[in-house]
């Protein structure tokens, strides 16, 4: 068993409870850590025996394209678009972080983590 994990991957994109917040749009963050056998990857030395990150980066791209009102949504859709590619998988984590939330003080940003 193994992980592979990207972090600290940036969008600018369009997302919010409010409706200001999907017009204007704000800094993202988003952090994946998957867990699966990779022990034919490292015996044999081939990309098509793991998860490849890259693919990782373009499903999270294309979720980050698509408006959504919450964290929640956006993560869990990282994580099913994931899971569709990569079914044997034995987990995906993922964490979305909005930089300066609309909270009425100063915050540098808020995360939800999911898990599944």
């Amino acid at each position: 068993m193994g992980t592979i994990a990207l972090e600290g991957l940036e969008f600018f994109s369009y997302h919010g409870f409010y409706d200001e917040e999907q017009k204007i749009g704000n800094k993202y963050a988003v952090d994946i850590v998957v867990t699966a056998d990779f022990s034919e990857a490292a015996r044999r030395d081939r990309l098509s025996a793991t998860v490849n990150y890259e693919a990782l980066y373009r499903i999270t791209a294309n979720v980050m394209q698509r408006p959504a009102r919450l964290l929640e949504h956006l993560a869990h859709s990282i994580i099913v678009d994931i899971r569709q590619q990569y079914p044997d998988v034995d987990s995906v984590e993922v964490s979305v972080s909005k930089f300066n939330p609309p909270i009425g003080g100063v915050c540098h940003r808020a995360r939800i983590t999911l898990r599944e």
